[in-house]
């Protein structure tokens, strides 16, 4: 099926899913006094595989048969896992603004890779450009201090974003890039489900025993709202819409992190770190816009 040009419900259904994600940190830090960023992982994966599970059961999707991508799916899962476990914990450490915008680095880590790993997707030099000025953002917001931020949780923010490029990678490197969208998905969560209560077993993270309001709407926010319900509407727009122009609005989620960490936690955002936001996007927008866009089954934001 030929993709369709934007139209109005296409824009605006994107824009909503957008500001859904750039609000989905300050939800997790809002949950983490009661429970903790391994079981967040967990816990919202759970959610997601019952609600996303249930959608492809309704519509006849054949994800439930052996293919051969097994392993592949496996993969994916362990080091989506791996990413929301190191994203979460990041936000015990440094503000929701900052953790946002680093993970939002992940495109930087998918283009380096896709140079040395994917022969048909060789970086233009104005990509390599672009890669240099994300770089430069990265690193003038590590360097530069803002209120409640930290080294370290800017660095666990940024590894999330190096294993979400790593698991971009890995489905479009590997025949997870011809399965349905729905199946790489639940792969991903899937696995999440099964191996995070392992690790918090494993790391001694408290079990959740006291859940307040604000935690269960946040847990049900993430796996009902984030991973059930936006990411199959996000794979439906990609299936239908020009992949190349929905990529535009993604650079809106770091924005409205930023925003979001404002308005609920009174985060500030310095001189420095605002540059470092303008060149993290400028960057992106110069790697991403001149690709080609990536299949569906690729792309995912992570919320």
């Amino acid at each position: 099926m030929k993709a369709r040009p934007l139209d109005a419900f296409a824009a605006t259904l994107t824009f909503s899913l957008c500001v859904l994600w750039g609000f989905n940190q300050v939800v997790v830090k809002l949950a983490l006094p009661d429970v903790g960023p391994i079981a967040q992982t967990g816990i919202r994966s759970a959610i997601g595989v019952a609600c996303v599970a249930t959608y492809a059961l309704l519509t006849n999707r054949r994800v439930f048969v052996l293919d051969g991508t097994e392993a592949a799916g496996t993969l994916a899962g362990v080091l989506f896992t791996a990413e929301f476990i190191a994203l979460f914990e990041s936000l015990r450490f440094t503000t929701a603004a900052r953790a946002t915008v680093f993970i939002y680095a992940a495109p930087f880590f998918v283009a380096l890779g896709a140079a040395f790993l994917l022969k048909d997707e060789r970086l233009k030099p104005i990509q390599w450009a672009g890669l240099g000025l994300a770089f430069l953002g990265v690193a003038s917001g590590l360097a530069g201090r803002t209120p409640g931020g930290s080294l370290i949780g800017d660095g666990l923010a940024l590894l999330g974003a190096a294993l979400w490029g790593a698991t971009t990678i890995v489905i479009k490197a590997t025949p997870l890039r011809r399965v349905d969208p729905l199946k790489v998905l639940l792969y991903q969560i899937g696995v999440a489900t099964v191996v995070a209560p392992a690790v918090a077993y494993a790391v001694g993270e408290p079990v959740p025993a006291h859940l307040s309001a604000t935690a269960v709407a946040a847990l049900l926010w993430q796996g009902v709202l984030v991973v059930g319900v936006s990411y199959a509407l996000w794979f439906w727009t990609l299936t239908n819409y020009a992949a190349a122009q929905l990529s535009a609005f993604t650079f809106i989620t770091p924005l409205v992190g930023v925003f979001a960490g404002w308005l609920v936690f009174g985060e500030t955002v310095t001189p420095g770190f605002a540059l470092a936001i303008a060149l993290v996007l400028a960057g992106l927008a110069l790697v991403t816009w001149p690709r080609r866009a990536a299949s569906p089954s690729a792309r995912r934001d992570p919320g």
